[in-house]
């Protein structure tokens, strides 16, 4: 497969990828364009529109690029493009980190004073990664602002707002839990809740 040059006005962005790309990960793949330049090509169909590297083609366009190294996948269908669209970031996922060997290459990057920021992790998973498995409350909650939480005799109630997805993503990561349209709240530790009057705090929970 031939890699071409192409300007980023002849790029279309599929409209229904199910893969969100928030400004947070947008600016980290912009930090990693800078630093390793533009290593992996974006893919394409024959008329131009994305099949892999959306992601990509955002940071471009923030970074102001005139064209981009593109791969055109041709003779797929129609269902092998969007299948595609789908399998490409999902496979990805289900890859799994060897912490070992991940620990020895974190290790040795902070020795050579490289800029930890640019490969993708937060510090909360540096922690998780490198320490006894208890994480920092004073790191966790860096940044937050200061709440107090009103009495409400039977019910403990935090209200969370986030800037955008990718805040959000990583929250419900930390608790492994998921949010959805209809998500009305959280209960952490996580509890079996059959009824809001079934919601009482409790330390021991």
């Amino acid at each position: 497969m031939e890699i071409v040059e192409r300007k980023l006005d002849e790029l279309e962005l599929y409209e229904r990828n199910s893969r969100y790309h928030g400004e947070a990960q947008v600016a980290q793949i912009i930090r990693s364009i800078e630093e390793f330049g533009f290593t992996n090509p974006i893919l394409v169909n024959d008329n131009g529109r994305v099949i892999a590297g959306h992601g990509r083609l955002l940071a471009a366009r923030e970074l102001g690029l005139e064209s981009v190294p593109t791969i055109a996948l041709t003779g797929l269908t129609e269902a092998q493009e969007r299948a595609y669209i789908i399998a490409d970031n999902k496979l990805a996922l289900n890859a799994t980190w060897d912490d070992v060997m991940l620990k020895l290459e974190v290790a040795d990057l902070e020795a050579m004073d490289f800029d930890m920021e640019i490969i993708g992790f937060e510090d909360v998973e540096f922690l998780s990664l490198f320490g006894d498995g208890q994480n920092d409350p004073n790191l966790e909650w860096k940044g937050m602002p200061e709440y107090d939480n009103e009495d409400q005799t039977a019910f403990r109630t935090i209200k969370i707002h986030f800037a955008n997805q990718d805040d959000v993503d990583t929250f419900t990561k930390l608790l492994n839990r998921q949010i959805t349209e209809k998500t009305k709240y959280l209960w952490y530790p996580e509890a079996e809740i059959g009824h809001v009057t079934d919601k009482r705090y409790s330390s021991e929970s």
